[in-house]
């Protein structure tokens, strides 16, 4: 993990759906107190996760370091950013939420520089309130990607109803209240679209024209660190 983290020292990047606890300093990848500068990305000022996020100087991730606040979807990201920014981008336990991820890392590619590298971080579904659903297919990824898929998608609903072990997610009330709020997912994004592994991260990264050059799973998470 040491050299992982090496690949991001002094450098200038974005995350997208962040602050994240496992960049953090002390927790398992370490990045924020080794780079340069990051700005951030989040789809709304208010998330389930955070409240009164607003446009500007002050993405606070590291001891009076501040970057940029973006307001603005995932998969609209290189509308807002131009191309060839940034040296690294990274996301944490945010790909799942989305209802096109090939799109949303298209994006992020985008506003990647030549060589620059990107660090996605996935739940493991074994270990979450996901492990009774099966993994999503790389075929079905292809075809949102293909049919430009939106954010309001509601495919996956009542798989998701259906197999969410809410035992492991007291956060999202009962079966009734988390039915409700699943209804208004295009607002509070609590939703995990899509269930990944290992494999389907490779097979993205591949598809994506990305060199993996760090694929494990850490802790509840898989982790991935491609090039461009």
């Amino acid at each position: 993990m040491k050299n992982v983290i090496e690949l991001f020292r002094n450098k200038n990047g974005i995350e997208i759906g962040g602050l994240s606890r496992i960049f953090q300093e002390g927790d398992q990848i370490p990045i924020y107190p080794v780079i340069n500068n990051l700005d951030g990305c989040n789809f709304t000022s208010q998330t389930l996760w955070e409240s009164g996020l607003t446009e500007g100087q002050n993405y606070n991730f590291y001891h009076g370091k501040i970057g940029y606040q973006y307001i603005c979807e995932a998969t609209e990201l290189a509308d807002r950013i131009e191309e060839n920014k940034y040296d690294f981008v990274v996301s944490s336990n945010c790909l799942e939420h989305s209802a096109n991820p090939l799109k949303a890392l298209w994006n992020f590619i985008k506003v990647l520089k030549p060589m620059g590298e990107m660090m996605i971080v996935v739940p493991n579904k074994e270990v979450t309130f996901d492990h009774n659903r099966n993994r999503t297919s790389f075929e079905h990824l292809k075809d949102d990607f293909i049919n430009d898929v939106k954010e309001d998608d509601l495919t996956h609903l009542d798989e998701i109803l259906e197999l969410h072990d809410l035992a492991m997610d007291p956060p999202a009330g009962t079966k009734e209240q988390f039915r409700i709020r699943s209804l208004d997912n295009y607002h509070n994004r609590g939703l995990h679209q899509h269930v990944f592994d290992s494999i389907l991260l490779f097979d993205m990264f591949k598809w994506l024209n990305l060199d993996t050059i760090y694929l494990n799973n850490i802790g509840s998470d898989y982790v991935i660190v491609g090039r461009k």
